[in-house]
């Protein structure tokens, strides 16, 4: 019995695709005129390519043929084939020549960010200052850092706009992935990698420092001495009493302090 165009327009679904995406078609890159299954694809097979001048990455919006994963034929950037009927995607944004069979990512297109995003678009808004999608929880919840999202990341340094990984934006507004984030914590780290500002509530491990300060006095040649810090949490300059432990800051309270000058006795 002869398939029904229904049928034909959602033939093998989730059934093609490569490790990126579950599509129905193929892309011909514009940039070196090969055939890829995604952009993706395309960029790592470039990016081990051991002449560097060779090395590049796909445009997404300047891919302009396609070709059919089931009948093989190529054709101009559509969602359903010319030739066999087949939707090459249940999701297609012909702004970024788009596909992807997954429906369950719920993508959407932002034409602020000029990208495809996934995650609902009810979920998400457009910060215009930091120049990219946030969670709606973040609405007039975060600090904005100019271009904040179009960096790379500052512990795997890969680009954070279009990365395929979760991303996370620290107290400080910078942002960074969500794993690298947490990698970072659990060795204990916690300032900023760009800026420095602490990422967490440090309140109580600066009360720690408070009393181990007190409780461990300083050699006479030292205990007059004053030193003046920058505080990386508050941006703060002050001049204060020089200790081996730590200096802290005489306007926040901080110990992400660092010296901007020997220590000297006061004259």
């Amino acid at each position: 019995m002869e398939a029904s165009p229904n049928d034909r327009l959602h033939f093998g679904v989730m059934a093609f695709g490569c490790d990126h995406y579950n599509r129905r078609c193929q892309i011909r890159a514009p940039c070196c005129n090969e055939v890829f299954s995604c952009r993706h694809c395309h960029n790592e097979s470039t990016s081990t390519l051991r002449n560097i001048y060779d090395r590049h990455e796909l445009v997404r919006q300047d891919v302009k043929q396609v070709i059919c994963s089931v009948c093989d034929t190529e054709q101009p950037v559509a969602q359903v084939c010319t030739n066999c009927g087949v939707n090459m995607g249940e999701y297609f944004c012909d702004i970024c020549k788009f596909y992807d069979d997954n429906t369950a990512k719920e993508q959407f297109h932002c034409d602020d960010c000029g990208i495809c995003r996934v995650g609902g678009r009810e979920n998400f808004f457009h910060c215009k200052k930091c120049g990219s999608c946030y969670a709606i929880g973040l609405r007039n919840n975060h600090r904005c850092v100019e271009d904040s999202m179009r960096h790379h990341c500052p512990i795997c340094y890969e680009y954070l706009f279009d990365s395929l990984k979760d991303t996370t934006v620290m107290k400080c507004g910078h942002t960074m992935h969500f794993e690298c984030y947490h990698e970072m914590l659990k060795r204990d780290k916690f300032c900023c990698p760009i800026c420095s500002r602490s990422v967490i509530d440090m309140s109580k491990t600066w009360q720690r420092m408070d009393e181990e300060i007190e409780a461990t006095s300083m050699p006479s040649d030292y205990r007059d001495k004053k030193v003046w810090i920058l505080c990386n949490d508050c941006n703060d300059t002050t001049e204060v009493n020089f200790h081996i432990i730590g200096q802290k800051c005489g306007h926040c309270r901080s110990y992400n302090t660092r010296a901007i000058g020997p220590p000297v006795l006061p004259q």
